[in-house]
């Protein structure tokens, strides 16, 4: 029965995600990304201590899972920030 509300809380949150997401003007989406890179690099510090833990091989597995997903987001949306950032500079000829 744990499962069926854990998957219900997954649904309902990647439902709500993505419509706060569609809804976001074109303007914020540059310090809302900002944001989302410093809460994808706690989530990183979370899954390596998870990884780094001794208490089974699934948790091992996971974190280092988690770890490299986080990797992934971090380094994706700060690339993603610094592209969007550039956009505004003015060029010189």
């Amino acid at each position: 029965m744990e499962i069926i509300y854990l998957l219900f809380i997954v649904v309902l949150a990647g439902f709500l995600g993505f419509e706060l997401i569609r809804k976001v003007p074109a303007t914020l989406h540059t310090p809302l990304m900002s944001g989302s890179n410093a809460i994808s690099g706690i989530t990183l510090v979370g899954a390596l201590v998870a990884s780094g833990s001794d208490n089974s091989i699934l948790t091992t597995v996971l974190g280092t899972v988690a770890v490299a997903l986080a990797s992934i987001n971090v380094v994706g949306g700060y690339l993603v920030t610094d592209r969007m950032l550039s956009m505004f500079k003015k060029k010189n000829k």
